[in-house]
């Protein structure tokens, strides 16, 4: 596993998403992204889910590709609110703003940059070659296809394949001991970063280390929001 490295569009908030989610998380997606740009971060996912009913999961991330616990509740109070305007889900739905993770999903071009040299396992919506899954190590791009390396090559089979990324329908990191060492000690520079700023922030972020999952991932969802009709039933959890 190579250190993820720093892409040209890695200081901007405009570069597309390459890999984007269809129906009803589009919707929310067109919505969510303008207002977490306007707060410094990026979207990488939607997802809704039948989960407690039904769950509104969103990533997103500073464009270094942290997201601290902070970073979270900012987003979703902010979110909140335009969601309770414009109404993009039709009932009664649990919000949940998290960070990516550390088995995170690929979504723009920069991000197959970034994580050259980690394993990779691909869904294609459009297969390649006969077939749409794929895994194998991230070696880098070419325009917009990513370049992999498969693991599964048989002898005397070509390794190397490229991969149309807009034509992808899912792209994640997988799992290593190298990984999860690399994700800490990125989390543990963007908390140090954040304490030298804001030194008076050291007990939050010291609380942040117990708020992440096995995945790696910040979260944060105290919200049960209510569509437009019952909106006044709409409740802080635990209250």
């Amino acid at each position: 596993m190579t250190e993820p490295t720093q892409s040209p569009n890695e200081s901007g908030l405009a570069e597309p998403r390459l890999i984007v989610e269809p129906g009803l998380a589009a919707r929310v997606a067109a919505i969510a992204e303008p207002v977490l740009e306007g707060l410094g971060y990026r979207l990488v996912r939607v997802r809704v889910s039948g989960a407690d009913g039904c769950t509104v999961q969103i990533m997103a991330e500073r464009p270094d590709g942290t997201m601290l616990i902070d970073d979270c509740e900012a987003a979703s109070r902010a979110l909140s609110l335009v969601f309770d305007e414009t109404d993009p889900i039709d009932r009664a739905y649990r919000l949940e703003m998290s960070s990516p993770g550390i088995d995170r999903p690929l979504v723009r071009r920069s991000d197959f940059e970034r994580y050259a040299g980690n394993l990779i396992k691909i869904e294609m919506a459009v297969a390649v070659d006969g077939r749409k899954r794929f895994r194998g190590m991230l070696l880098g791009t070419q325009d917009n296809s990513a370049r992999i390396q498969r693991d599964d090559a048989t002898a005397g089979e070509n390794p190397n394949v490229l991969l149309p990324i807009e034509e992808m329908a899912e792209a994640r990191l997988v799992l290593t001991d190298a990984l999860i060492a690399e994700s800490m000690r990125r989390g543990k520079q963007a908390e140090r970063q954040k304490r030298d700023a804001h030194p008076s922030d050291d007990a939050q972020l010291a609380s942040n280390d117990n708020q992440t999952n096995p995945a790696g991932h910040a979260r944060h969802n105290p919200f049960q929001r209510a569509n437009g009709k019952d909106r006044n039933r709409a409740h802080h959890e635990g209250e």
